[in-house]
């Protein structure tokens, strides 16, 4: 090992830094003298390490694909086990659904049951929100020939959307739940008392009129009712949510906010019809 005075280490740890600093310069010289060359260096390493990254890359993508493969092959394993649980929860449901339905036709055999009368369906598009004198109301597009009655039943794919209140020969209005003109008599499901279902001209009507001793529940679902042949009983129309002021509302099951088809049902009920957007005199004949 050679060693060195302290005077030429002093001297030697000076003297590398400008060398350093010169060692750069001139190499940024060189490159910006001859480009062509440094390129050429460049890409002569580039073409002997290229093979080298061909070679390597293989293995790690090989790697990659089995460990993307194996996470596939897990997730379709847990996939395929929650399908055989949901399908032998379906098997026990459609025993239970099956045996339901046998013994629902004998009691309705030996208690001698009214059938309901059928039912028309009739599907129609909504063209436009506008309510002319209802704040919330729909217009419907009719196809050329299909009749639709006034006090007809609106439901879109989730729950009850309104009642037809007017019908001209192409198009019909239908009057929304969340109009402050609606009224509906409705069930509470659980308790199976009765409450009147009032819009409010905003998202979610509210429960009026129930029994006394019967408060609304959080969450329990409500129905339509028969009462004054006016809807019939059981169908979807939301559940249960109070406020924080203590009032109790109904989170609607239909989407008012987004309707682009509405079904029209004829359930043949002759109850209280809705009044006319607008009063029209009956004409007079001359005299």
């Amino acid at each position: 090992m050679i060693r060195l005075s302290i005077p030429l280490r002093q001297a030697l740890s000076r003297l590398s830094l400008p060398v350093l600093v010169a060692l750069a310069f001139g190499t940024m010289l060189i490159g910006k003298a001859d480009t062509v060359l440094v390129d050429r260096a460049r890409m002569a390493l580039a073409d002997t390490l290229a093979p080298i990254y061909a070679v390597v890359a293989e293995p790690v993508n090989a790697l990659r694909g089995g460990l993307q493969e194996a996470r596939m092959l897990w997730a379709m394993r847990e996939e395929n086990a929650r399908l055989r649980e949901e399908n032998d929860r379906l098997h026990r449901w459609q025993a239970a659904a099956l045996s339901l339905e046998a013994e629902n036709t004998l009691l309705r055999r030996q208690l001698s049951v009214i059938p309901e009368a059928p039912w028309s369906l009739r599907t129609a598009r909504v063209v436009a929100d506008a309510g002319g004198t209802y704040a919330r109301a729909v217009l419907l597009a009719l196809a050329p020939g299909v009749e639709i009655r006034k006090g007809q039943v609106a439901l879109d794919e989730r729950g009850l959307a309104g009642r037809v209140t007017e019908v001209g020969s192409r198009s019909a209005r239908v009057l929304l739940v969340t109009d402050m003109n609606s009224r509906i008599p409705v069930t509470l499901e659980s308790s199976r008392a009765r409450a009147i279902m009032a819009g409010t001209n905003g998202d979610h009507p509210r429960l009026q009129h129930w029994p006394e001793g019967t408060r609304p529940r959080e969450g329990e679902r409500v129905v339509t009712s028969a009462e004054a042949s006016v809807f019939p009983a059981g169908l979807p129309v939301g559940v249960v949510r109070w406020t924080e002021g203590g009032t109790a509302e109904v989170e609607l099951f239909a989407r008012l906010d987004r309707l682009d088809m509405l079904r029209i049902f004829d359930f043949g009920l002759t109850g209280i019809l809705p009044p006319e957007s607008v009063a029209r005199p009956e004409p007079r004949g001359k005299h």
